[in-house]
């Protein structure tokens, strides 16, 4: 497994004005929709099966496979692909960058793969508080248009491929694909309840694929280097390559596109380090959801099983780094709170969970209550954990579990001393911070 910087997804990003067609022309673009729309469709899924491609939106299940579960076309029963483009989990900032300097790569992806599935209408859903993402992604669709790469007779192939770009309300649960799909037909955002999946009842009660847009923008270089050439990076079951994104205490954060397998330290190596004068004392592997990791997980595979081996998940594959000046207990009160906030409200366990989760970390941030407290914490978690209708609860509960496992004497520490003793105003460990 190569352990250098892999530039595909990124290759683009530093051309003069790289989100324009002309730019993205100039660097090959377009070149693998020419290759796919010469073969059948079945022979494109085939090549993302053999590529061994994996959902780059964090679950990590088999692209191909998931296309694979389709039902057979029925006359007069339409198919839809859906681009989960609404990227709301914190630390996570690899699709919104992409869309922004290449949307083209996304566009073509969403032809190619919408070919493969047989689907004449595919959606880009785009969470609304980037309305400059939303902007450029629509600017690409109309290139794409004018360009005849999308509409009718497609490069005279007669496949017929119309795209909508959606702007979602600004909701996390609508990261969640049936929540979305709730969102694009017009509903509140709330998970369904499964069965029926997409693959049966998706968007509109057909046939739907839900994709990220890292997965579906990484489809074209399979389809114009071919299955093998991806599956020959990464390790023996996470294939390919995907785009880190470090942020946090490192001197240089932003996305390092390497294959799946890269450790962390060879990537906080690339980043320069972390900043001058502090160590990691713990990150998170795929955002905040995922549990967190400490220093001694540095040279863990960063991919879908080496995570999973040390307990915690790849994710999205955002890196939150975090120094010795950090108060885990806050940072796990704030994550929490987004939670709370961001719970849909139809389930009991995730509803009212987080809100007791909330109550009780804020209190031993502030040095209140007692060790019992940490009880009462695991406690509610394993009545969230599993329990809610969809994966935030699962979410909100990974970094405290994860939190109280390692750090626990710093939960202690906060009851001995009445108080956070990262606190600049009562203890020394800030000396530097801003350094």
């Amino acid at each position: 497994m190569a352990d250098t910087l892999t530039p595909v997804l990124t290759d683009t990003w530093d051309a003069e004005k790289s989100w324009t067609l002309k730019a993205y022309r100039g660097r090959g673009g377009y070149r693998a929709l020419d290759k796919a729309l010469a073969q059948e469709p079945d022979a494109i899924v085939e090549s993302v099966k053999a590529s061994g491609l994996r959902g780059r939106g964090g679950a990590g299940f088999p692209t191909g496979m998931k296309w694979g579960f389709l039902p057979p076309l029925e006359p007069g029963k339409p198919r839809y692909l859906v681009v989960n483009a609404d990227e709301s989990e914190p630390g996570t900032c690899k699709d919104i960058p992409l869309m922004m300097a290449s949307p083209h790569t996304l566009v073509e992806g969403v032809i190619i793969s919408s070919y493969a599935i047989k689907a004449n209408t595919a959606f880009i859903y785009i969470r609304g508080e980037v309305l400059h993402v939303v902007r450029r992604v629509q600017a690409a669709v109309r290139e794409a248009y004018e360009a005849g790469h999308l509409g009718r007779d497609i490069h005279g192939s007669g496949y017929d491929l119309e795209i909508i770009v959606h702007t979602g309300a600004g909701a996390y649960i609508c990261g969640e694909e049936t929540a979305l799909l709730e969102g694009l037909e017009g509903r509140r955002g709330q998970p369904r309840l499964r069965p029926p999946f997409p693959a049966v009842a998706g968007l509109y009660a057909s046939p739907t694929v839900i994709n990220n847009v890292e997965s579906i923008a990484s489809v074209p270089s399979i389809v114009d280097n071919g299955g093998d050439w991806f599956a020959s990076m990464g390790t023996e079951k996470s294939k390919g390559f995907g785009i880190f994104s470090l942020s946090g205490h490192v001197t240089r954060p932003g996305q390092y596109e390497a294959p799946l397998g890269i450790t962390l330290r060879k990537l906080i190596e690339l980043a320069g380090g972390v900043r001058k004068g502090h160590e990691l004392k713990f990150w998170t592997p795929g955002g905040s959801s995922t549990p967190l990791l400490t220093a001694e997980h540095l040279d863990v595979p960063l991919d879908f099983e080496g995570v999973a081996g040390v307990g915690s998940m790849l994710g999205t594959r955002a890196l939150q780094i975090f120094d010795e000046t950090t108060c885990v207990v806050r940072a796990v009160l704030r994550w929490t709170e987004f939670y709370k906030h961001e719970s849909c409200g139809k389930c009991t366990p995730c509803r009212e969970g987080t809100w007791w989760l909330v109550q009780t970390l804020a209190n031993l941030e502030h040095g209140r209550g007692s060790e019992s407290d940490l009880d009462q914490l695991d406690d509610v978690c394993d009545n969230i954990l599993g329990r809610s209708f969809c994966a935030l609860g699962d979410g909100a509960v990974s970094p405290i579990t994860s939190s109280i496992k390692y750090f626990k004497d710093e939960y202690l520490a906060h009851l001995r001393e009445g108080g956070c003793p990262f606190d600049p105003m009562k203890s020394t460990l800030f000396e530097g911070a801003l350094a």
